[in-house]
């Protein structure tokens, strides 16, 4: 067997497609929806993750907001810049680029953000609301996911799902996405971490594994069945010298292997990813739309 591509980049292509027609409705309306980005420090994997989302918000005709910090930036200047942003009717919503700088509390800065402007699906307010099922800003990456595996039709429902890793951005919210009562879960699902004594004897049983672990190589071909969906996570440098950066990039799973016996496999990059970047504008366009509503 070899995999089929589970394409990030044309998945999400669709999905910016139909999220540049409700911009286009909400622009006819005087509303243009805005993004309020806060980057703060020189982390380069940060930067890069920003400019692209920056680059989204361009080309789906968003207004972006950008506030570039210093990495010495106090909780105290930090927490002004919010709450402006909190405060200005045009930015719908707020992107807070995790991590920061050591001297910032992130809880403290996550919940500072409005939970109507929470784009990122972090505040404690939208995760909760999201446990119990009730309308709220899904986290980006776990709802790619969830899109991609519905746009491609292969289905949740009944399915057992391993999820390696419990992250509070990834792995934590996409097991209670999976699990609940919903078209995109009715999933039954197991979630592995580095507790876990042999991994392999839950992947070995799975329809869909999700690797986000973040270490390479963290999902072989022996580790799962025949058919399995596989979605990786993970984006990870290992060095090479034949580029001309020193490194590539790869994902948690051994791709070239498991694509050998899987009927669905992401590449990393081009996987994830996009998906990601997308579910953010999604999620923003979306706040937009409500903020339209409730101003009328």
């Amino acid at each position: 067997m070899s995999a089929a591509l589970l394409d990030g980049k044309s998945i999400a292509a669709e999905i910016r497609t139909e999220l540049a027609a409700e911009v286009t409705r909400l622009r006819a309306r005087g509303v243009t929806p805005g993004l309020g980005v806060v980057l703060v420090g020189d982390d380069p994997a940060s930067h890069s993750y920003v400019t692209a989302k920056e680059r989204a918000c361009a080309e789906l005709g968003l207004h972006s907001d950008d506030n570039r910090l210093p990495a010495d930036t106090t909780p105290e200047a930090l927490r002004a810049v919010l709450d402006r942003l909190n405060a200005d009717p045009a930015v719908h919503g707020i992107l807070l680029q995790l991590p920061l700088p050591r001297q910032l509390d992130e809880t403290a800065a996550l919940t500072a953000i409005r939970p109507e402007k929470d784009v990122d699906g972090f505040h404690p307010v939208n995760i909760g609301r999201m446990l119990v099922g009730q309308d709220a800003f899904l986290p980006c990456t776990p709802h790619g996911i969830l899109q991609m595996l519905a746009r491609r039709g292969i289905p949740t429902a009944g399915a057992h799902a391993v999820i390696v890793g419990r992250s509070n951005i990834v792995g934590k919210p996409l097991a209670n996405l999976l699990l609940r009562k919903d078209p995109l879960g009715n999933a039954t699902v197991t979630v592995c971490h580095t507790g876990t004594p042999d991994i392999a004897v839950h992947t070995r049983r799975a329809d869909i594994v999700i690797a986000a672990a973040g270490r390479p190589n963290t999902i072989r071909a022996d580790m799962v069945k025949e058919g399995a969906v596989v979605v990786d996570v993970g984006v990870n440098r290992v060095p090479d010298a034949s580029r001309k950066s020193g490194y590539r990039l790869v994902g948690d799973v051994d791709f070239e292997a498991v694509s050998r016996k899987a009927s669905f496999i992401t590449p990393v990059p081009g996987g994830v990813g996009p998906m990601t970047i997308t579910m953010l504008m999604y999620n923003t366009v979306q706040a937009a739309v409500r903020a339209a509503g409730a101003a009328e």
